[in-house]
């Protein structure tokens, strides 16, 4: 499945922060690039591995905003995702290159949860989402 199918129905068409269109600079990604240094770290302390990150991003709803507090010397996205196997993720990501490459995951929290099934909701809803 091509992210960019999972993005653009899980999403409006203002999705656009400071860089850009967040979808279309996702959706353009060949892949991700693992972070061999961080992945350890963030199975221990989460208990994610790294393709449930990969996963998240295709499962819908895919949310993601802008992490402007964050994104001085590069991009940053928050995102909330699902894995094949209904692990609701909060993700940071970034872009390495072409690539994405998230810095950080974890279980999401119930307001993230409770945001995520509004989302899925408005996608079951309205087609244009």
């Amino acid at each position: 499945m091509a992210l960019n199918r999972c993005i653009y129905r899980a999403y409006t068409k203002t999705m656009t922060d400071d860089f850009g269109d967040i979808g279309a600079i996702l959706a353009a990604a060949p892949g991700f690039d693992r972070d061999d240094g961080n992945a350890p770290r963030v199975r221990a302390r989460h208990d994610v591995n790294p393709g449930e990150c990969e996963q998240a991003f295709f499962g819908e709803p895919f949310i993601v905003s802008a992490d402007a507090k964050h994104s001085d010397r590069e991009r940053r996205w928050r995102a909330l995702g699902r894995t094949y196997a209904n692990r609701y993720l909060f993700l940071v990501c970034t872009m390495r290159g072409t690539r994405i490459r998230v810095m950080q995951a974890r279980r999401m929290n119930r307001k993230e949860r409770r945001s995520s099934a509004d989302a899925q909701a408005r996608t079951q809803t309205h087609s244009d989402v």
